[in-house]
């Protein structure tokens, strides 16, 4: 195949794993639709006689078949919306691939912001999938789908930009090790701040008189002490990658490329304070033994400050910085 070739492949891969996306998002809309038709906790029949033998009554009985009917429905859309997303997932892997290998001379498929996005939301489904039978993250589903979906629409239609070759200050095997230690970084980070959105989310919910044995999504979800346990292992496996592709990969791949370690470039600063928001987050944690709300409220400060450094210092800064091209 041309370069040209490639391209036009990643093109129609990246709209099919759109499509892929929306109906996993749509199959476990259906899913947790389905759930609120089975109760958290197993029913109890009613019985008659007192003092006979127990027998449940023809509306248990009925109420029961219901209930189990309608736990398959579930178990089913459940099924079929990650199946879909494992298959968006493969086509997103083939787009992304095919990206790079469009360039002439074939390169990695991550030289501006498009490239980011489109490999960045790659990385939050495939650790989405790693983590999904370990943590059981059934009730993440909607989540994930639903943002790579967004993400990769507005990626498609604001961000798009036709293969080029990389520019000279992107001509060096730093690209390679400080992106990818940023792309891993940065969706760890994003899955920890889903995980944080949703215990603010749920705590609010209880606040208001929303009860755990009713049978909705929030209801479905886990409790607020396992969500914020699987907020901050998230954040604590993508603290230090972020600290090697902010503060040693990345001075390392400027002094090669403009002879200077650190410049106090816009994106440069910004990428120190996230490092300095996460930081506080883990210190918080370990020594004030902060939990709960206040710990994903700066756990989403930080998840803020990170995509402003890459999207929004493009635009309000883009011509003051030297990483503007990404």
């Amino acid at each position: 195949m041309t370069h040209d070739q490639f391209e036009v492949l990643s093109n129609q891969a990246i709209a099919i794993c759109g499509a892929a996306y929306f109906v996993a998002l749509l199959l476990h809309l259906a899913e947790w639709a389905a759930g609120r038709r089975v109760p958290v906790d197993a029913p109890v029949a009613a019985t008659v006689g007192a003092g006979a033998e127990s027998r449940p009554t023809e509306a248990a009985e009925a109420a029961e078949v219901e209930d189990h009917d309608a736990a398959e429905k579930m178990e089913r859309f459940g099924r079929w919306g990650l199946v879909a997303t494992i298959v968006a997932a493969g086509v997103h892997l083939v787009a992304v691939v095919s990206r790079g290998l469009a360039a002439d001379p074939v390169r990695v498929p991550w030289g501006n912001m498009y490239e980011f996005t489109m490999t960045g939301t790659l990385v939050v489904v495939a650790g989405y999938l790693l983590m999904y039978r370990r943590f059981s993250l059934q009730w993440l589903s909607p989540v994930v789908t639903g943002f790579v979906l967004i993400t990769l629409m507005v990626d498609v239609l604001l961000l798009y930009t036709p293969v080029v070759p990389l520019r000279d200050a992107l001509q060096s095997p730093w690209l390679v090790i400080h992106v990818i230690a940023a792309i891993t970084a940065t969706g760890a980070f994003t899955l920890g701040g889903m995980a944080s959105v949703l215990y603010l989310i749920k705590e609010r919910w209880l606040e208001r008189g929303g009860s755990e044995a009713s049978n909705g999504y929030l209801a479905r979800l886990p409790g607020l002490n396992e969500l914020d346990r699987m907020a901050y292992r998230t954040h604590a496996f993508a603290f230090p990658v972020w600290t090697f592709a902010a503060l040693i990969a990345g001075p390392i791949w400027a002094q090669a490329a403009w002879g200077r370690y650190w410049g106090w470039d816009p994106k440069e600063v910004w990428a120190f304070i996230t490092w300095v928001v996460y930081a506080a987050y883990l210190h918080a944690r370990a020594t004030a033994g902060w939990k709960g709300r206040a710990a994903a409220i700066i756990a989403l400060i930080g998840l803020a400050t990170l995509w402003f450094n890459f999207v929004g210092i493009n635009f309000f800064f883009g011509s003051g910085s030297q990483h503007s091209y990404a």
